[in-house]
């Protein structure tokens, strides 16, 4: 999806357009890229933009989970009650937010502005458990194995990942976004936003779906706006999980579950 830096109001009309689109496609969830609602932008004049939770967006967006049912994962740049910022997704069911992921793993180009996460909180709707990382975040495996081992069985990876072409961007994940995927036993979808976000930065519309054995389910790339439909099925992880051979997660060694143990207790 295109979404411009502070057209709030213009961002979120286009997201209730594609939300409709997928409900006739029958979809459960949606997941928009990193800041769609906000557009994506490091510095001033985000501070402007910027938007608590719950705020305007995120009850323009619960009207729409309430009457439709469905569930919206969708980006912003978020203010907190200590007028901190943060890159936030936000997950919206119809019985209101249910949450928000604050972006751990800042780019050096994001932390002057934004302050990191501290929480790796994991999600349930639908029937299922999920995790979210946001663009940056997908580098660091550690971070999906903490997820996996919380009972993620989805990682959704909203991106703002600028530079490239779409065709680039997607061969670009193919490298990491796969093995995050195969290590852990786990689906992993994951989009970027595209077209001029009209603060100097141009992104390469792509979108993936990759299964619990590291294979691409469904897959685009573009200059303009598409969405990709796909379904998450639970017999294809529970193939997997339930293979001795093939689920690697249970059979790490000792000092690996002392140091994710450790890791789940800081941030319990």
């Amino acid at each position: 999806m295109h979404s411009s830096v502070g057209e709030t109001v213009l961002n979120l009309q286009k997201m209730e357009q594609w939300i409709m689109a997928a409900i006739e496609s029958q979809a459960a969830m949606i997941c928009f890229p990193e800041m769609s609602i906000t557009g994506y932008h490091a510095r001033e004049p985000m501070d402007r933009f910027a938007e608590t939770i719950p705020g305007p967006s995120t009850h323009f967006l619960h009207r729409i989970a309430q009457k439709t049912g469905i569930t919206i994962l969708a980006g912003l740049a978020e203010k907190d009650a200590a007028g901190r910022h943060h890159a936030g997704h936000v997950i919206i069911t119809p019985a209101g937010v249910a949450g928000c992921y604050r972006k751990i793993h800042l780019g050096p180009l994001e932390e002057p502005f934004f302050t990191s996460g501290d929480k790796i909180s994991i999600f349930e709707t639908h029937g299922t458990r999920f995790g979210i990382q946001l663009c940056y975040d997908a580098h660091f495996p550690e971070l999906a194995t903490v997820m996996a081992l919380k009972g993620a069985e989805i990682i959704f990876m909203p991106h703002a990942s600028p530079r490239n072409t779409p065709a680039e961007k997607l061969r670009s994940w193919m490298r990491h976004l796969p093995a995050r995927a195969y290590d852990n036993s786990l689906f992993v979808v994951a989009c970027n936003p595209c077209g001029d976000n009209g603060k100097g930065l141009s992104f390469p519309g792509a979108a993936v779906a990759i299964s619990p054995s590291g294979d691409v389910l469904q897959s685009c790339s573009g200059d303009g706006e598409q969405m990709i439909v796909v379904d998450l099925k639970a017999d294809v992880l529970e193939g997997v999980r339930s293979h001795r051979m093939k689920y690697f997660l249970p059979n790490r060694t000792v000092i690996v579950k002392q140091v994710v143990a450790s890791e789940n207790k800081k941030n319990s």
